[in-house]
């Protein structure tokens, strides 16, 4: 087993143990390491993105977030868990295809979850057939366990990205109305599932070396996607032709309507910390370099396809010439 292998399992053991919550919920570590281990290996390592790196990096942001002045002094060990808890497993068992090609091709998970946030669904669903099978919350009162289990639900259902403007606008209306009471469990709830939709999409939030990474393995899942949409004859989804969309294009767009309205709440929610000023900071170089990068990718392939022309051997038809 390699570092890779069994990466969530060891970062999810290490933010139990720092924050208390093995103690509090007297979890027993041999189901603790069961439940982990299920979870890492229920990621389809072979996805670009939507693995078990993808989980943890959103677990390593989330924690950040859960440990944010305006937050921290409010939360309870509960909502800590659960925070963490779904950011682990708010991908587990991702195909590598989005919703619109499971519904397109008549997967067995469209139906079952009625077309409507079916991976999400499907992600918890996933979650708590293998906390029962673990027993990791066995030990704890029924009630409490299946409460549990509903807020994971409630958690993981709030990264449906159809959703965002729906949160967002919430969001902003707390803000501008200054009504956020973190006394209230509904609302430290809320922004649970505010903290977990910032760090699902926190990408182009971290330094350009990582942040580009992450971008080009979202797109390769992407133009995966679109490669077997060509394959079975079925229309290519929006941002999965590699031809037409250029990873610049579409982590522009990424950033411009939904990371960067997202993290302005978030920026004045925190009333900006010290980690949001940053975060805010690698946001704008990054898309920055992202136009810089489309630009240069523009006008590459206009010089390219020009020369092509001027260029193109009689009698050739210009196979050699096209651009792939």
């Amino acid at each position: 087993m390699t570092t890779w292998d069994k990466l969530l399992v060891t970062l999810m053991c290490h933010l139990f143990n720092v924050c208390g919550l093995i103690h509090h919920f007297q979890l027993d570590m041999v189901k603790l390491h069961r439940f982990l281990g299920m979870v890492q290996e229920d990621y389809h390592s072979q996805n670009p993105y939507h693995n078990a790196v993808h989980a943890a990096d959103v677990t390593q942001a989330m924690y950040c977030y859960l440990k944010e002045p305006k937050l921290a002094e409010q939360l309870s060990p509960l909502d800590v868990f659960l925070g963490l808890m779904a950011a682990a497993a708010h991908d587990v068992d991702h195909p590598g295809v989005n919703q619109p090609f499971l519904i397109k091709t008549r997967h067995h998970l469209a139906s079952l979850y009625q077309n409507t946030s079916v991976l999400e669904s499907h992600h918890w669903r996933s979650t708590v057939g293998m906390l029962r099978e673990s027993g990791l919350l066995s030990h704890l009162p029924a009630a409490m366990s299946q409460d549990m289990e509903q807020q994971l639900g409630s958690l993981i259902l709030a990264t449906d990205i159809s959703r965002q403007n729906e949160f967002l606008l919430t969001f902003r209306e707390h803000l501008d109305n200054q009504d956020l009471d973190l006394q209230l469990a509904s609302h430290r709830h809320f922004m649970l599932q505010i903290a977990l939709k910032c760090a699902d999409i926190c990408n182009p939030c971290r330094v350009w070396e990582l942040s580009k990474q992450w971008s080009e393995r979202v797109c390769e899942e992407f133009y995966r996607q679109g490669d077997l949409e060509k394959k079975f004859d079925l229309e290519v989804s929006p941002l999965c032709n590699q031809q037409a969309d250029s990873v610049p294009a579409i982590q522009i767009g990424f950033i411009s309507y939904i990371v960067e309205p997202l993290f302005e709440e978030w920026h004045r929610f925190t009333e900006p910390s010290l980690l949001s000023q940053a975060m805010m900071g690698h946001l704008h170089k990054n898309k920055a370099h992202w136009s810089h990068l489309r630009y240069t990718h523009t006008n590459s392939d206009t010089q390219a396809h020009s020369n092509s022309e001027e260029a193109e051997p009689e009698g050739r038809d210009g196979e050699e010439g096209d651009i792939p």
